[in-house]
């Protein structure tokens, strides 16, 4: 699993794993019922501590991305039915939509680029 973390970046390197591996099931890069390294191999790999691997594998197991098993492992889940968005990701996503209204993107041409986005998962 090729990673790569920007140590100057404000995100957190939990969070920056996390959005790496979300944005990887959503890409088809990785199929639900695949592997993932354990916590231990995965932080050996990226060179992260390993409760930086941990805290980012509780927090896609909170979120139904990944389920783990004592004896199986831990493994993607299938997709998630659509839910409806937590108030939180609402305010994150109206909060970018703002500033593409304030950079000077029209409606369309900020459609334009979240279909563009949405089409590379």
């Amino acid at each position: 699993m090729l990673l790569t973390f920007d140590f100057s970046s404000n995100t957190p390197l939990y969070l920056q794993l996390r959005n790496q591996i979300v944005i990887g099931i959503a890409q088809g890069r990785l199929s639900p019922g695949e592997k993932l390294p354990t916590v231990r191999a995965l932080a050996e790999e990226s060179g992260v501590n390993m409760m930086t691997v941990s805290k980012a594998y509780q927090l896609m197991k909170q979120e139904g991305y990944i389920s783990t098993d004592r004896r199986g492992g831990t493994t993607v889940c299938r997709a998630k039915s659509a839910l409806p968005l937590p108030e939180e990701r609402l305010n994150a996503l109206r909060l970018h939509m703002s500033e593409l209204r304030l950079a000077g993107l029209s409606k369309a041409e900020a459609m334009e680029l979240c279909g563009k986005l949405y089409e590379e998962g």
